[in-house]
């Protein structure tokens, strides 16, 4: 678990976070919480003592896992026809393909899925901006990770259906949202790093690889 400030704040009400949105994995691997709704920033991004590091943040209970702390449950009610526009065939055939999304928009029986970069103070990489790269997704199906404007057109981020590594502008203090859309039940592995190069030096830093593990039912 990262021991960032706001886990360390935090670190009072772990009980309560257990109790009210995870639950234990078998006794095996008590380490693993397991998630299946609540407020998850499942990319959260900080620069402590030098390094990039990427974790989980429990927004519900302010809490901080490593990625490889929680599994990510993507429960059946998320299964949804993609929509009949063309515009969406990236995440299948329009009006008649299944896809599991987790939404941007709050729906509180699944997992909000967000990507933040609260914790980067300004100034500290040039241009306040930051790269988020999708380097591999494993699994029965296909990850996409897109935003829907106004108009409910869509914008996609990352796709492993037409290549990865993806790229994802992230700027220093920013909280997003976007729809994390999985064509087909399994279990997925999604591998991602973050990068930026610093003000002060003109260093590049990179984090390790943060692997997120989901299940998503059928």
């Amino acid at each position: 678990m990262r021991s960032t400030v706001r886990h360390l704040l935090a670190s009072g009400v772990l009980g309560v976070a257990l109790v009210a949105t995870a639950l234990p994995a078998q006794a095996a691997t008590a380490s693993v919480v397991t998630f299946n709704a609540g407020h998850l920033d499942l990319v959260d991004v900080a620069y402590e003592d030098g390094s990039l590091e990427i974790g989980v943040h429990d927004e519900d209970n302010d809490v901080e896992y490593g990625a490889d702390e929680v599994k990510l449950v993507v429960k059946r009610q998320a299964k949804v026809t993609v929509p009949a526009d063309p515009a969406f065939a990236f995440l299948g055939t329009p009006g008649v393909s299944k896809v599991w999304i987790l939404p941007e928009i709050q729906n509180e029986n699944l997992i909000w899925p967000g990507i933040a970069a609260e914790e980067i103070e300004a100034g500290v990489f040039t241009g306040d901006s930051l790269t988020l790269s999708v380097r591999s997704v494993s699994g029965p199906g296909q990850l996409a990770i897109y935003t829907e404007n106004a108009v409910g057109q869509p914008n996609v981020l990352a796709d492993s259906g037409d290549g990865l590594p993806d790229a994802l502008a992230l700027t220093a203090g920013d909280h997003t949202h976007a729809n994390w859309a999985f064509d087909a039940a399994g279990t997925y592995r999604v591998t991602v790093r973050a990068t930026g190069t610093l003000a002060a030096t003109g260093q590049k830093v990179t984090s390790a690889p943060a692997t997120l593990r989901f299940v998503v039912k059928a």
